[in-house]
């Protein structure tokens, strides 16, 4: 029959073995991913000083 083969196991070596979309473990992993990518932009731009203007004296 035609279709998805479910009954094929995935064997992941490498970075695949912890991000894919084939595993919860793996979709769960791709979502803190990006979740921590995502919160660690908003603290550097949080974080990041400001720019002071230029003192000048008269």
């Amino acid at each position: 029959m035609g279709g998805h083969d479910s009954g094929a196991q995935h064997h992941f070596t490498g970075i695949q073995k912890y991000f894919n979309s084939y595993t919860m473990i793996g979709r769960r992993n791709c979502v803190l991913a990006t979740y921590g990518t995502i919160a660690a932009i908003i603290l550097f731009f949080k974080l990041k000083p400001k720019k002071q203007a230029a003192v000048t004296e008269k």
